[in-house]
Formats: structure tokens, C-alpha cells, sequence
């Protein structure tokens, strides 16, 4: 088992950024990745990071304003958010499997309890 603690969310205008972070709670070889849903939307797959870090995927809605990285040593990966957008808000799940990424959520095995992004006009 893999308990992930999401922190980072919270309330920002428009064109402006916020870093979440996502401590797993022991170590491992898995990867890692970021969903979001907003309300009355399905979930959606934002990003994923292999173990190593060195592969890295993103959905084309954050493409070049999203950053996912981390820190193996801290068993944390970072999503970091610039240039948000109204339709950025939505909660944000932290989640990981072992293997490689994957794009479907139903294929991941362990998941945060989310963290809240809302981003004004």
C-alpha cells in the first residue's frame, strides 16, 4: 500500500501559478502522475513522470504551462501550474502505479484525496 498526501491548492487569479506537491509514503519504483476533475466533468489526466523522472507526459491542455517533476530522495512529485486559467479549477488528485504512465485512470492504483486549484477571472 501507498498513501499520497496532495498539498498546494488553493486560490489564484487568472495568469498566475501555484505548485502542488504530492508526498507518497514510502519509497518506491512506481510512477507518477496528476488527474483532475472538475465539477459535473469526468476526471482527466493531466501529467505523468515515470520513477526515474526522465519521462514525462502531459495532456494537451497544459502542454508548456505545466511542469511535473520530483524528488525520489523525498518521495514527492511536483506539478507546477503558470499561466492558470478559469478552466485550470477543478480538484486535483495525486496518484501512482507500478510500470510505466498511462493516460487512463482506471489503470492507476493508488490515489490522494485531492486538493482544491480554483482559479479567478
Amino acid at each position: 500500500q501507498v498513501q499520497l498526501v496532495e498539498s498546494g491548492g488553493g486560490l489564484v487569479q487568472a495568469g498566475g501559478s501555484l505548485r502542488l506537491s504530492c508526498a507518497a509514503s514510502r519509497r518506491t519504483r512506481y510512477a507518477m502522475g496528476w488527474f483532475r476533475q472538475a465539477p459535473e466533468k469526468e476526471r482527466e489526466f493531466v501529467a505523468a513522470t515515470s520513477w526515474s523522472g526522465g519521462s514525462t507526459y502531459y495532456a494537451d491542455s497544459v502542454k508548456g504551462r505545466f511542469t511535473i517533476s520530483r524528488d525520489n530522495a523525498k518521495n514527492t512529485v511536483y506539478l507546477q501550474m503558470n499561466s492558470l486559467k478559469p478552466e485550470d479549477t477543478a480538484v486535483y488528485y495525486c496518484t501512482s502505479r507500478p510500470g510505466v504512465p498511462t493516460t487512463e485512470g482506471r489503470l492507476w492504483d493508488y490515489w490522494g484525496q485531492g486538493t482544491q486549484v480554483t482559479v479567478s477571472s
